[in-house]
């Protein structure tokens, strides 16, 4: 969360740029940051479901994963237990994913709302392989699992390096159409910043077009700069995995930043879930 006693209020008369910034983006962060007041978007992404489409056709008859249904009801994923399944290690990201599919709040502080995403977790755990927030990258990319959650930068890194290798492992990325979560890196000024004004001066610079253009062709991560996209490699925008469509983007939901006490009782049900018991 972006908060007015860490992070200075921006004076926007000071970023040129400000307005080539994507409105759906900025809209979406305000959850965190009312009114943008104190920070921009840099880069984006989602979470999703990154597999192997040969070893999904190999246990379930479909070569595509487009649908939380694949993975949350229980008698789909147990085909999936032989080839490998991954979820991130992250309750305050993971529980949404259930909440959401279930209709209800992802940013809910109901108990019985948690517990019912818990109930949903304790369906699916015995045919999750493990949990982890990278260790899917290198699994997915050498063919030692055949499904993860996970963020799409980090698959879009393995579909890469399965391709350096060779190309025998494929690796497919898809934003199920329920919709998904979305995360931000986010561009601020401490409170206690010494030089303002430099720092005004670089977020001038990343606020360029073609800068930013560049930065996504080497990392292949979206940005928030809409001037920017006719400057990214067209095989990044094409993909939908990294730069979805209208209709896709309007269904992701940002991560919010919840209350203490909520977040200790979903670390609970996370423990719970992980443990199987």
């Amino acid at each position: 969360q972006i908060k007015a006693g860490v992070y200075q209020e921006l004076d926007k008369s000071k970023l040129s740029n400000y307005g080539n910034l994507n409105k759906s983006l900025l809209k979406a962060v305000s959850i965190s940051d009312p009114d943008n007041k104190h920070a921009f978007p840099y880069m984006w992404g989602s979470i999703g479901i990154g597999y192997n489409p040969e070893k999904v056709k190999a246990a379930l008859g479909v070569d595509k994963i487009d649908s939380w249904d694949v993975l949350l009801k229980p008698e789909n994923i147990a085909k999936l237990k032989s080839c490998g399944v991954s979820f991130l290690d992250s309750p305050t990201e993971m529980l949404p994913v259930a909440l959401h599919y279930l209709g209800l709040p992802t940013d809910t502080q109901d108990k019985k709302q948690l517990k019912q995403a818990e109930d949903l977790f304790l369906k699916i755990r015995p045919s999750i392989g493990y949990f982890h927030s990278s260790k899917y990258i290198s699994d997915l990319a050498n063919g030692n699992i055949c499904v993860a959650v996970g963020y799409s930068g980090d698959i879009q890194q393995a579909k890469s390096r399965a391709a350096e290798a060779g190309g025998k492992v494929k690796v497919a990325y898809d934003i199920p159409k329920e919709g998904a979560g979305s995360f931000y890196d986010m561009v601020a000024i401490p409170k206690d910043a010494e030089n303002v004004d430099a720092a005004y001066k670089f977020m001038n610079y990343l606020l360029e077009p073609k800068v930013m253009a560049g930065i996504t062709n080497s990392v292949r991560f979206p940005n928030g700069n809409e001037k920017a996209t006719a400057l990214v490699d067209k095989d990044i925008t094409s993909d939908p995995g990294i730069y979805p469509p209208a209709d896709v983007q309007a269904k992701l939901y940002a991560i919010a930043d919840l209350p203490a006490a909520t977040q200790r009782e979903m670390t609970r049900s996370w423990t719970k879930i992980k443990s199987g018991k």
